[in-house]
């Protein structure tokens, strides 16, 4: 393990150790000053999560864009802040922190049983949103995690996204999308973060006016099992309460190849994503290269993703 693998696993375990130990006012605080600090810094992601939100809110000036990584910067850190206290939230603290809107649509495609798949990008808390329908709605579900390094931190996640309820698949390995389409056959849910391809063999989808891939892996599993699939939105408000939207359910095309299906369905996901973003552009935590431009220009390594 190289020095810095364990200085990242070492922060993440003094974050769950001692974070969750705060009381939530000295929490946000402490979230606040470590977003401003790594704001005023400039590195790397901050540079990035600036140039993504250029492409989300064209024309922005240069102040307008310092201000959303500023506010995006902070949203990320309350994101980490939340998550590294979930485990300690009691069940009525999660059944609270979480307002989503027309959640009828899950219930009702959980009811027919033929499967759920909810499909969400890099928006608020995607942790504490699982956590909700784990506890608010009493439903394991199956999801997908980056294999992280060192191999210690990816177990850390692994053991906080169970003890959340979650089933936990690694994203590498092959055999993740045929636990999936089982779990949907029997009736189950499953929930994936799909706004970034980490395969690098996505489907190219037009989001926000210029190209780029995501995972094909929600668009296949609704053709080959029968299931439900599902965009979601999350976002921020001035409350301790994040909101949410579970939105009308991206259909199977009756014609067309399998690729061709899956483009469909994939470009459906892209745009309520983008809709999303859209009216809360702090709020989408990418601070990686995400574009295809950007990923010709100059590829880099993964940073600070909350996976």
């Amino acid at each position: 393990m190289s020095l810095q693998e364990r200085l990242s696993d070492g922060a993440y375990a003094l974050g769950w150790s001692t974070v969750k130990k705060l009381p939530e006012p000295a929490a946000v605080r402490l979230g606040q000053r470590i977003a401003d600090l790594a704001w005023k810094q400039r590195g790397k992601g901050v540079r990035r999560l600036e140039s993504n939100y250029a492409r989300v809110v064209p024309g922005a000036s240069p102040e307008r864009l310092a201000e959303l990584s500023r506010a995006g910067m902070r949203s990320y850190l309350r994101y980490w802040m939340e998550s590294f206290r979930l485990p300690a939230w009691s069940e009525q603290r999660i059944r609270t922190g979480f307002a989503p809107k027309d959640v009828h649509y899950l219930t009702e495609g959980l009811a027919a049983g033929n499967g759920v798949i909810l499909a969400l990008p890099h928006l608020g808390n995607w942790d504490l949103a699982g956590a909700w329908v784990t506890t608010e709605l009493n439903t394991p579900f199956t999801t997908v995690a980056e294999r992280l390094k060192p191999e210690s931190l990816y177990d850390r996640f692994v053991a906080y996204r169970e003890g959340l309820g979650m089933e936990v698949l690694p994203h590498s390995g092959g055999s993740a999308f045929g636990t999936l389409a089982r779990r949907l056959r029997d009736g189950g849910l499953v929930c994936l973060v799909a706004d970034r391809d980490l395969s690098a063999s996505g489907v190219e989808v037009s989001f926000f006016g210029a190209a780029a891939r995501m995972p094909a892996g929600p668009a296949l599993l609704a053709q080959q099992t029968g299931a439900l699939l599902l965009p979601v939105t999350l976002w921020y408000d001035e409350s301790p309460v994040m909101q949410g939207r579970v939105h009308p359910p991206v259909e199977v095309p009756e014609t067309g190849t399998r690729a061709e299906r899956t483009s469909v369905m994939t470009q459906a996901l892209a745009d309520a994503f983008a809709s999303g973003i859209a009216d809360h552009p702090e709020d989408w935590h990418m601070l990686q290269r995400l574009w295809l431009a950007d990923l010709e220009a100059r590829p880099e390594p993964a940073e600070g993703e909350g996976p």
